[in-house]
């Protein structure tokens, strides 16, 4: 792994962060403190390639690798964390799980669209007694010969009052367990399909989270992903990648927030100097800055791995678990540094604190994370994934 970045990767990053400085920060605060979905924002990023990078130029999209899509989503997420989850969404679960495990029609007729911004996609995995435990999944599909009969609820839905494609993951044969499941792209306005009210979250306020109810929605045998059965595999192998995403909007967020108490700490003086000279700040500043670093180097490294082909799941694993830690403490700091102003929201840090909390549950809790990597280090006897070129394009 070269700790270089091509000419091609500092362009991402750049426009990335030209977007997010100069379209995404201006309304951002209103943006948050009123719910507002920001539709001019997701029309531009998909305009601009962002909601489809790595999906192959055959369908539309930008074939970026991975690490350009990491870049691109830490510098969006340094302003707007609304806007870089709708990215990831569609980008790590929705456009990759279809072309990673959808067939030739299924990614004719529906990647296109994705790409572009045109289809705004949603994962419906997590239900209200099964969000952890994915084996549990209550929604059903019965087969009905030459279609499924789909009946549930999923819950915690991000872009699920905008989203035209739902990727939605259902019991089918429940004496098989995780065997029985299986995923479906079902289309939001098919008969059936209710959304629920938006949520009033915490953090991420202007994305769209909602509940979706499915009642007696016919989903034809051409719209199952895979064989039968393959569902639970196919989150799970979609869910590693996801964490990639996540690991770098919160790799993003520590980055922001320590930007802003930077700039702040230099500005602000206190007894006759910045505030940045003086050992109590200066010392934050600098664990701010190293952990930051151990981060993106953990991110990267999952991103890399993942554009080798080679496992990254544990690696994925490993950069959320850190990444979304260190999001929370950085922003934290940020607050402190910023005094009695890092508590309003024209400073922008208390805004990312709020938005880092979410890091640390989606895409898999911390704990998830956890089960993850000692599971992987117990099986294989070490604290390291081996550097070995194992192809897992089919795994």
């Amino acid at each position: 792994m070269e700790f270089k970045l091509t000419e091609e990767h500092l362009a991402v990053r750049e426009a990335a962060r030209d977007f997010a400085q100069n379209e995404l920060k201006p309304g951002v605060i209103e943006r948050d403190s009123k719910m507002i979905y920001p539709t001019d924002q997701v029309r531009m990023m998909g305009e601009l390639g962002f909601l489809g990078m790595m999906v192959s130029p055959e369908y539309g999209g930008g074939g970026m690798d991975t690490l350009s899509y990491v870049l691109a989503m830490e510098e969006i997420s340094k302003v707007d964390n609304s806007c870089s989850v709708i990215v990831s969404v569609n980008n790590s679960l929705v456009a990759w799980g279809v072309e990673t495990y959808g067939n030739e029609a299924q990614k004719a007729k529906y990647l296109p669209k994705i790409a572009s911004g045109e289809t705004i996609g949603s994962f419906c995995l997590s239900e209200p007694e099964a969000g952890s435990d994915a084996t549990s999944q209550r929604t059903t599909a019965v087969d009905m010969g030459d279609h499924y009969l789909l009946n549930g609820t999923k819950n915690w839905i991000t872009n699920g009052g905008t989203s035209k494609i739902h990727l939605v993951i259902a019991q089918t044969n429940v004496e098989l367990g995780h065997r029985g499941i299986n995923a479906f792209i079902v289309e939001a306005d098919w008969e059936g399909v209710a959304i629920g009210a938006k949520e009033d979250k915490l953090g991420i306020r202007s994305s769209d989270t909602h509940t979706i109810m499915y009642n007696d929605v016919k989903v034809p045998k051409e719209n199952r992903i895979g064989d039968e059965g393959f569902g639970f595999k196919f989150a799970m192998k979609t869910l590693n990648g996801g964490r990639i995403g996540i690991a770098a909007q919160a790799l993003g967020i520590a980055g922001g927030a320590y930007e802003l108490a930077a700039a702040y700490a230099n500005e602000r003086k206190a007894f006759g100097k910045p505030i940045s000279a003086h050992q109590a700040i200066a010392f934050k500043l600098a664990k701010m800055a190293t952990e930051i670093e151990a981060s993106k180097m953990l991110v990267y490294r999952a991103a890399w791995l993942k554009d080798q082909h080679m496992d990254y799941s544990s690696a994925a694993a490993m950069a959320k678990l850190y990444a979304s830690e260190v999001a929370m403490r950085q922003t934290v700091e940020a607050v402190q540094i910023h005094g009695g102003y890092g508590f309003v929201k024209e400073y922008h840090v208390e805004r990312l604190m709020r938005d880092a909390k979410i890091t640390q549950i989606y895409e898999g809790t911390s704990e998830i994370q956890q089960l993850v990597i000692s599971r992987d280090i117990i099986k294989n006897g070490n604290l390291y994934i081996p550097v070995v070129n194992h192809n897992m394009e089919n795994a």
